[in-house]
């Protein structure tokens, strides 16, 4: 991934947060078929080392894999179209083109496969304990019947990703004068939507 120096973002901290938070990433992969990329929900551990992710058995593209190849999960989070009508330096020069502001992070590692059941549910528990958590009646894997989650089970192929690199970028506008940045902030706000909005706020307003 090409990251300018201003678009940066390699504090561990932050990068973990947003895998986190945004939890859906495109799995990029090369086998026997050549270059294949899945969407899939994935689950960062605890020490930000490891990511875990489930493929439907039918699937084949955990089939063709070659073992211990490297794969590339990318994390895509809030992102928008910018308009230079938002910048105050349009009217002053016209030097300004349209933009796309968005957050990503990258990781790449070796992907190992799981077909054992209990890791199975370990990690689809673990899955839904991550992502009910907060709701005021939380869904747990006790809550359906063991005999169905069984099955279902059968139906999954497990896998970790070993981050080896770790890659961010926040393209937020860092490379437009303060006037600007506060004019897209302000831009983004008028225009709403949860998007725009998340990308407001970490440009660096509470809008």
């Amino acid at each position: 991934m090409y990251v300018p120096a201003h678009f940066r973002e390699d504090r561990p901290d932050m990068l973990h947060e947003a895998m986190r938070g945004i939890g859906f990433a495109t799995l990029i992969t090369h086998g026997a078929a050549g270059i294949e990329a899945n969407h899939l929900p994935l689950l960062l551990d605890a020490e930000g080392k490891v990511l875990r992710g489930h493929l439907a058995r039918a699937n084949p593209v955990w089939q063709r894999l070659t073992p211990g190849a490297e794969a590339l999960a990318v994390f895509l989070g809030p992102d928008s179209y910018i308009t230079p009508g938002w910048y105050p330096s349009k009217a002053e020069t016209g030097k300004a083109v349209p933009t796309w502001n968005y957050l990503t992070v990258h990781a790449r590692g070796p992907l190992t496969l799981f077909e054992d059941a209990e890791w199975l549910r370990a990690h689809v528990g673990a899955l839904a304990e991550a992502h009910e958590a907060g709701r005021i009646d939380p869904w747990r894997l006790e809550d359906a019947p063991s005999g169905y989650i069984d099955g279902l089970l059968r139906g999954i192929v497990g896998f970790e990703l070993a981050i080896t690199r770790l890659e961010g970028k926040w393209k937020l506008s860092q490379n437009r004068s303060a006037a600007d940045i506060k004019g897209v902030r302000e831009g983004l706000a008028r225009e709403g939507g949860e998007a725009r909005r998340a990308l407001a706020r970490l440009m660096g307003e509470d809008i």
